[in-house]
């Protein structure tokens, strides 16, 4: 396999790259107190990116990935189609979250604003990125973003998700995608 294939391919200030996966602080958007304010994390998956963004696009297959334990289930029936469209989750607290879909683009890129139900959205995304290496092969990457994010009481749980957190997310993921 080629080096090049190994690289963190978001557009991220990373420079460096593990084979498994990659993660990295995008340092540029930081907050005034040195918290990075968008993280990634990135893999090559053994699968081929129509399985990988299914179990993405599928809001009822997500609390099987979720790698901070957060999500605990979603209704059936609410698949992603396009930018525009509005899914629930209730999370493992019991809180029924809204997530506005802003990015779309079928088995490539999906990303989702959440919120309470019936509110704005606060100002943070949740974004996959999927870029095929070859008919088998996939570089998934994920990213939190809270460049936006105004609710000062999310402020903490934003500090929290770090490079780690969305790793665990993509191991599951990967998991689930290999063994299909």
């Amino acid at each position: 396999m080629a080096v090049a294939a190994l690289r963190l391919r978001h557009e991220s200030p990373c420079g460096w790259y593990r084979p498994s996966s990659a993660a990295c602080f995008d340092s540029g958007m930081t907050t005034g107190d040195g918290f990075p304010r968008v993280v990634s994390a990135s893999r090559e998956v053994a699968a081929r990116a129509d399985v990988i963004f299914e179990l993405i696009a599928d809001p009822a297959q997500q609390p099987r990935w979720d790698g901070n334990d957060n999500l605990a289930e979603a209704a059936p029936g609410q698949r992603i189609r396009r930018a525009g469209d509005v899914f629930t989750m209730t999370t493992t607290k019991g809180q029924v979250r809204e997530n506005h879909v802003v990015e779309f683009d079928e088995g490539r890129r999906i990303a989702w604003r959440p919120a309470e139900p019936g509110r704005q959205p606060p100002g943070h995304v949740w974004r996959w990125e999927l870029d095929p290496i070859d008919p088998t092969h996939t570089r998934v990457t994920h990213t939190y973003d809270w460049t936006e994010l105004s609710d000062e009481k999310r402020l903490p749980r934003a500090r929290a998700t770090t490079p780690d957190k969305l790793d665990a997310s993509l191991e599951r993921l990967a998991g689930l995608a290999e063994s299909d």
